[in-house]
């Protein structure tokens, strides 16, 4: 099964650490600014391969956007961290986000041709936008149909954000965190805290 990962780091590993050792390989996306995020994964991922009795051999890295890491269980399990341009920094001006998230998309677009994840599983930043449309595209292209799986961030108590007000109409499965928010928007799933 391929996943793409795209969200608040902290949130998304913790969502990630709960699931099978089945679901991978694990495609994290980030942001291109993004240099937090990448050693949180790494530092998860190690983690997660010797929680895992993971034999551990010598990573292997190339670099042109995107950085490959490769662990050993029964088969090879794999994740890699592909960067794409910011959809949007804080406090930007709508008008120019607009740009710069279809900016963003030209680059997610081939991204997700290329890997044509199973799942995308997403929880807030604007970066998961142009991931999720790219795998709509997938979709409406007949290549491959790709289950979006929408996760509020636990910080979103009275109203979705951006990405979420953008997500609930296009996700097959969104998910809030507070019973406020599902009184809201029915086809909100709320299952108590998530992370």
């Amino acid at each position: 099964m391929r996943m793409l990962l795209g969200g608040h780091t902290t949130e998304i590993l913790r969502l990630v650490g709960s699931l099978s050792a089945s679901y991978t390989p694990r495609h994290y996306v980030i942001a291109d600014t993004d240099r937090m995020s990448e050693d949180k994964i790494c530092a998860f991922e190690t983690a997660r391969s010797k929680e895992h009795s993971e034999p551990q051999i010598p990573s292997t890295c190339s670099y042109k956007g995107t950085w490959v890491f490769t662990g050993w269980q029964q088969s090879c399990v794999t994740y890699t961290i592909h960067r794409v341009p910011r959809s949007r920094e804080v406090r930007q001006s709508w008008t120019s986000s607009v740009v710069s998230t279809l900016h963003a998309l030209l680059y997610s677009i081939p991204l997700v041709f290329r890997l044509k994840p199973d799942m995308v599983l997403c929880n807030g930043p604007g970066t998961c936008i142009p991931l999720c449309i790219s795998a709509l595209l997938l979709g409406i292209t007949g290549m491959k149909k790709v289950l979006i799986v929408y996760i509020e961030s636990i910080c979103r108590v009275e109203t979705l954000s951006l990405s979420g007000k953008i997500l609930y109409y296009l996700s097959d499965y969104f998910f809030v965190q507070w019973p406020t928010l599902q009184e809201k928007y029915p086809k909100a799933v709320f299952l108590g805290r998530l992370v």
